[in-house]
């Protein structure tokens, strides 16, 4: 017999079966996650705006609806968390910061109304750092939040209450956003899947700057399935967002393949000696990527050419703060923290000769990297440099004893993916020997999303460490 803690760490894919078959009601699944979030989340510190009554009245509406014979979306009666930095109507949205402390909008961004679109029963909002900047989730508003696995470690971020909550078990499924690894980060340090989307595969809206295509949002969850699944739901076109891609979001739920038969892997452990990676990581990798051959796939040491993409990377995410948050730093120095205003000077210095040259260095770098991928269908990676480090620790300074040049430098191994374009999913690597969590990333051709999640999908299937709970 499934206790309600069993319940909880059932893959979302099989919970969603069980409520359109009425063998489960969305009111036993969302109290089971309600009973563990109240139980457990003092020791995580994953969930910092609780709706238990909102979540009981929406669970016994999505019930009614199926006893009722409506037709309901792909994720009905699934319980969900909304990161804290997108809008959700009624509900407060912090954003992580003193300044937003009392804020409730008055409606849903789109990925959040998608989401309730598509059957989802919200239960609150999860923690991030302050605005979503750096990827160690703390803030001065609720703390840290600790890593599953290790309390006392990161839980990454910025989504890092999105991944602590899906590793606890407090919800099948949730959603965050990506600029520099906010997806893929946590994902790894939580031993759960979170995916980047290529640019506008997800829309944004609404967004200041919607040509960017240097932050994304996506879905993560506990397998690569359940990923997959919400994917279907966040995905499609919108009229009001101008880079997003036509394609349905449907697709996207069909069954993944478990092997992987005549494709074409480039494995890099350091990015082509552009990062550098602390060996307990590369070791637990290197024992993990014979996997690919074992599942029919051809591997080779290679990696594209990804010289420019640090400065691409840091010169547009500059521009994007000193966009968002120079006026606010001015107006409240004491209040915004230190990195952000750090980051927003400097992309107050940039000139219109830096930004077209950031462009021009982008659009180079494209090219390179679709040239490679007409030579391999994925390039794999380590999805972080480092292990989970003690929460106390605003980010690591030094790798292997070698130190680091600023607050964004632990984080390459995904900010340099970030200007290529492409999809990158972070699925689970394995293990250290002493239980930490390794994340390896999937990198495919931009708009290959679809091939990200068949590859993580043979991979967790063959290896199952994506099964490994912490001892919460």
């Amino acid at each position: 017999m499934t206790t309600t803690d069993e319940l909880c760490l059932l893959p979302a894919t099989e919970l969603a079966g069980l409520i359109r078959a009425r063998q489960l009601s969305a009111r036993e699944l969302t109290d089971a996650c309600l009973d563990r979030i109240e139980r457990l989340d003092r020791q995580v510190n994953a969930i910092v705006t609780l709706d238990a009554e909102g979540a009981r009245a929406a669970a016994d509406a999505a019930d009614a609806a199926l006893a009722g014979g409506r037709s309901v979306g792909p994720l009905h009666g699934l319980p969900v968390t909304h990161k804290d930095t997108h809008a959700t109507g009624g509900m407060r949205t912090t954003w992580g910061s003193p300044l937003h402390a009392d804020t409730v909008p008055a409606d849903d961004e789109l990925v959040v109304a998608r989401l309730r679109a598509a059957g989802t029963v919200r239960l609150g909002k999860t923690n991030v750092p302050e605005f979503a900047a750096g990827s160690h989730t703390f803030n001065t508003l609720f703390g840290a939040t600790h890593n599953p696995y290790r309390h006392g470690l990161s839980a990454g971020g910025s989504s890092g209450g999105a991944a602590a909550a899906l590793a606890a078990g407090f919800v099948p499924v949730a959603e965050g956003s990506d600029m520099g690894g906010s997806l893929r980060n946590p994902a790894a340090f939580c031993n759960v899947v979170g995916l980047r989307p290529t640019p506008g595969r997800v829309p944004t809206w609404p967004a200041a700057m919607g040509w960017s295509q240097l932050s994304v949002q996506g879905p993560m969850g506990r397998t690569v399935a359940d990923v997959a699944l919400v994917l279907s739901a966040l995905a499609g076109p919108d009229r009001r967002v101008p880079i997003s891609l036509d394609d349905p979001g449907a697709p996207f739920a069909a069954p993944l393949p478990e092997r992987l038969d005549g494709l074409r892997v480039a494995w890099t452990p350091d990015l082509g000696g552009r990062v550098r990676v602390d060996p307990a990581i590369t070791a637990v990798l290197e024992g993990s990527v014979g996997v690919f051959e074992e599942l029919g796939a051809a591997v080779e040491s290679d990696c594209p050419d990804l010289s420019g993409a640090d400065d691409v990377f840091g010169t547009l995410r500059a521009w994007l703060f000193d966009t968002a948050f120079s006026d606010l730093a001015r107006r409240h120095p004491d209040r915004v923290k230190e990195s952000i205003r750090w980051n927003a000077s400097l992309g107050a210095r940039l000139t219109g000769p830096d930004l077209a040259r950031a462009e021009a260095a982008h659009t180079a770098l494209y090219e390179r990297v679709v040239g490679f991928f007409e030579r391999y269908d994925v390039l794999l990676a380590p999805t972080t440099q480092v292990l989970p480090f003690p929460v106390e620790q605003e980010y690591p300074t030094e790798i292997a004893g070698e130190p680091l040049e600023d607050y964004l430098a632990w984080m390459r191994a995904c900010t340099i993916i970030t200007p290529t374009g492409c999809p990158a999913l972070s699925v689970p690597g394995g293990f250290t020997p002493d239980g930490l969590p390794v994340g390896l990333q999937v990198v495919a051709a931009p708009r290959a999303d679809r091939r990200v999640l068949e590859v993580g999908h043979a991979f967790e299937q063959a290896t199952r460490f994506g099964e490994r709970r912490p001892p919460l």
